[in-house]
Formats: C-alpha cells, sequence, structure tokens
C-alpha cells in the first residue's frame, strides 16, 4: 500500500504549493477534529457509509475545511465538483445543477458541489442553489472562515448543517510537520534534522493553522537547503528515510523564519470582531492589562490604529461618560496626537488613553439618558413647544406671545432659575439620572438641591439670592 508520500509525490507537478501538497487523502490520514472525524464523529459515519449531508464547514483558516472536501470526494461514490464564489455566476450554477440532475436520474450517482469561501457567494449565487440543495439535487459543502448567521443567506442556511472546525492543537501541528518533513525532502531533496522544540515553535507561531505551518517548514527548508550536511552531530532526522542525519537545523535558523511571525487576525472576518469585543470588554471591566494585550494584538497584527482610537472615543462618551468627562477629551487628544506622529510613536498616545480608559469611573448615563429621550420623543411626537422658550423672530410672532416670560438665568443668582423646560404633556419626567461615581457624584448633588429649591419656589422662583449650582462646591 502507498503511503502519504508517495501519492503526495505522485500529485506534484512542480507548481503546487507545498501545503497542498501535504494535504491527506484519506480519512484516517486527517490530523484533528476528532469531534467530527473520529469513530463516533458524525461527519466520519456519514463519509463512510456515504451518508452525506448539506454541510456548512465553518471554522478559522488552515483547520482543514478543504482537506475534509478532499477526503470526501475520494472516499465517496458521488461526483465532486468545485466551485469558485469568486469567480463563477448563475449561469455556472445552473450548468452544475442539469448535470447534476442528469447523473442522478441515468446513472443514480449523486453530485457534491463544494465551494470554498461560500461567504463570499452573493445572494442571487445563493438564491439559485437553495431549491437544488432542497430537493437533493447537488450536496452543498461549504467552507467558510466567517460565521453563517451573517454570510449565508437564512433559507439556504436552514437547510444545510453547520459544522464548526476548532483550531488545530499545537500537538496536532507537529504531526503535521512530521509528516510535512518526509514530503519536503522528497520534493526538494534536503533533509532536515528538526528538535522537537522547534517543531513546537513553529506550531506555536501557526497558532492553530496548518497550512501557514507547513508555509513555515518550506521557508525554513529553503532558507536552510544550501547549506552542507552535519555528518557527524548525531542529531537524527524525522525524515522517513531514518538512515542518517540531516541538516541541523539551528535555534538562529528558528529565529529567521519566526522572528517577524504575524498573528492570527482576519481585519475583515471574526478574529476582527472577537479581537476588539475583548478590547472593549476590557476597558469596560477596567482591566488595564487585558486592555493593553488586546490593543497590541490589534496593532501587532497590522489593524488600523484609527479604528482602535475611534473605538476609544466612542468608549469615553459610552461606557465612562460625565463620571470622567476628561476621558472623552484624552481619547480625542490621542486621536489628534496619532494623526501627527503616525507609527510606530504613535501607540504612545494610544496606549496612554487605553490605560487612562481602563482606570476611570465607569458611567452609561450618557447613552441611558439619550435613549429614554428617544423613547419619549418617538413615543409622544413632535410635542409643542412651550411659548416662553420660542424664538420671537417676527413682530406676528411676539404678538402670539412667542418669547413671553422666558427669564435669562444669567441675570439670575447662581445663573440658575427655577423654570419648566420641557413641553407640557412630559413635564416633571427625567431622563438623565446622574450616578454617584466620579464627577457625575457631585452632578447628582446639584440636581437634587435644584430639584429641592424649584419644589420650594413652585416653578415660578427666581433664585431669591440663593445660588442652588454650588452645590458640592460647584458653580452653575
Amino acid at each position: 500500500m502507498t503511503d502519504l508520500f508517495d501519492r503526495a509525490g505522485e500529485r506534484d507537478q512542480g507548481g503546487t504549493p507545498f501545503p497542498d501538497l501535504a494535504r491527506p487523502e484519506r480519512l484516517e490520514d486527517v490530523v484533528g477534529q476528532a469531534h467530527l472525524l473520529g469513530p463516533e464523529g458524525i461527519l466520519s459515519r456519514a463519509i463512510v457509509e456515504d451518508r452525506l449531508f448539506s454541510m456548512i464547514l465553518w471554522g478559522p483558516p488552515g483547520t482543514g475545511k478543504t482537506t475534509i472536501a478532499n477526503v470526501i470526494a475520494r472516499t465517496t461514490g458521488s461526483i465532486f465538483v468545485p466551485f469558485s464564489a469568486v469567480l463563477g455566476g448563475v449561469k455556472e450554477v445552473r450548468a452544475i445543477v442539469e448535470e447534476a440532475r442528469e447523473e442522478k436520474k441515468y446513472r443514480g450517482r449523486k453530485t457534491i458541489l463544494f465551494v470554498d469561501e461560500i461567504h463570499r457567494f452573493n445572494k442571487a449565487q445563493q438564491d439559485a442553489f437553495l431549491p437544488h440543495v432542497e430537493k437533493g439535487t447537488v450536496v452543498l459543502i461549504g467552507a467558510t472562515t466567517e460565521n453563517p448567521s451573517f454570510a449565508i443567506n437564512s433559507p439556504l442556511l436552514s437547510r444545510c448543517r453547520v459544522l464548526v472546525l476548532e483550531s488545530l492543537a499545537e500537538d496536532d501541528l507537529v504531526r503535521i510537520l512530521e509528516r510535512g518533513i518526509g514530503l519536503l525532502w522528497q520534493r526538494t531533496g534536503t533533509r532536515l534534522a528538526v528538535e522537537g522544540r522547534h517543531l513546537a515553535s513553529i506550531a506555536r507561531a501557526a497558532a492553530g493553522d496548518a497550512r501557514r505551518a507547513l508555509h513555515l517548514l518550506e521557508i525554513l527548508g529553503a532558507s536552510v537547503g544550501s547549506r552542507p550536511r552535519d555528518g557527524g552531530a548525531g542529531e537524527e532526522s524525522v525524515d522517513p528515510g531514518g538512515d542518517r542525519a540531516g541538516i541541523v537545523v539551528t535555534d538562529a535558523d528558528m529565529e529567521g523564519i519566526l522572528g517577524e511571525k504575524a498573528l492570527r487576525y482576519d481585519r475583515s472576518g471574526e478574529e476582527h470582531y472577537n479581537v476588539i469585543s475583548a478590547f472593549i470588554k476590557s476597558l469596560r471591566g477596567s482591566d488595564p492589562d487585558a486592555v493593553l494585550y488586546y490593543m497590541a494584538r490589534m496593532l501587532e497584527a497590522g489593524e488600523d490604529p484609527l479604528f482602535v482610537l475611534r473605538r476609544m472615543m466612542i468608549f469615553a462618551a459610552e461606557d465612562v461618560g460625565v463620571a470622567d468627562p476628561q476621558a472623552l477629551v484624552l481619547a480625542t487628544s490621542a486621536m489628534v496626537a496619532f494623526e501627527h506622529l503616525g507609527m510606530p510613536e504613535g501607540y504612545l498616545p494610544m496606549a496612554e488613553a487605553a490605560i487612562y480608559l481602563a482606570t476611570a469611573p465607569k458611567s452609561n448615563s450618557a447613552i441611558a439618558s439619550y435613549q429614554r429621550a428617544k423613547r419619549a420623543a418617538v413615543d409622544h411626537g413632535a410635542l409643542p413647544v412651550p411659548m416662553h422658550l420660542r424664538n420671537a423672530v417676527t413682530a406676528l410672532m411676539k404678538a402670539q406671545g412667542y418669547g413671553e416670560g422666558y427669564r435669562y438665568p444669567h441675570d439670575l443668582p447662581g445663573h440658575w432659575v427655577a423654570e419648566e423646560y420641557l413641553p407640557e404633556a412630559i413635564r416633571g419626567e427625567r431622563f438623565y439620572v446622574p450616578s454617584d461615581i466620579g464627577h457625575e457624584k457631585v452632578i447628582r448633588e446639584r440636581l437634587a438641591k435644584m430639584a429641592a429649591f424649584k419644589a420650594r419656589a413652585g416653578g415660578g422662583g427666581t433664585g431669591d439670592g440663593e445660588d442652588p449650582g454650588a452645590a458640592g462646591g460647584e458653580k452653575g
């Protein structure tokens, strides 16, 4: 029986990407995803028994979505048709469906339609497939790194089973790399002697992505391939031959390929939203260490710093708010400073703002107050503005009473007057309810004193020499 490397060598035409050559063709050779592909896994049973159903394979890059599709293609007795969501259109969909219908009707063969990056399907393509998936004319296998709930139409999604693939564990990636060393030897003639700790380093750098791990191995092989073999080192190679040591990989070699490793972070995909969500929630939870970590992850992975700064400005207004009005000032200043500095120095004002926001007192009164006011505005419609607040810009308007009785607060003690400003239908409602945290505690005391004075004045007082704005040592 031929092994994985024999078959891979047969497939290699010189231009096939190395990770594609290392892709297994048998179910038993697939590494990881034991919850789906183990002996009792739903997908392994469906493959072995040839009882496939339409499915969406959802998982991070390099976790085996295309590999599983290839295994299905070679294991089942079905016709396998790959389809590009980027290059194909509705016309191609109709042709595939027609052929599938003919195969099923006259030869009794099922057609498996594999769509990589199915999240790139437009609505017209998805609608074109829907009735044929529903009737069983084709078995659809879609692969995506995006959350299917957002990327795929609900009707099509309801007719497919979503199977979640997990990032590969470090041990799984080491097994793949050990196989890859043998394949690299067959393809290039380069035999590597790689210590286990170095394989583990590559696996960690790949962050659960088998394709990335194999790319790194290929780069490593190319970087050391021109060196002479170390005949006396005594270090054994991990190649299939095992008869003598190969080229010994050193710490310096590893630093050469991993020194500038990139974090897995898809700026348009789910990981993007996961990391920014963790960043915001860490700010809200007042954990500066977590805040700095997630911000560093975003910046080091290539996120637009202005995106992070805008999120901090929003946070300053929404989650810190009036508890510390300087938070928004500092967040805005960090944006301005970054625009003048750029990177790499731009991370300094960003870090300062992030630490300030994380450690500032928190209040969501601004957003909560606005939502209450918005509800009142929507529920009550365009209530008439009280006459004394209207702007008398013409003689006719003045004659109708516009602006009559308005009292100018700055002419009165405390620069405040006990007055009614809300429309009559909602008079007395409170939309802003300050917390007792940070600066809002001062505001709360001040508003309480103003309300008490207003109650004594019966809504018509002018201050009588009192200074309601002096509560808590503040002036209005």
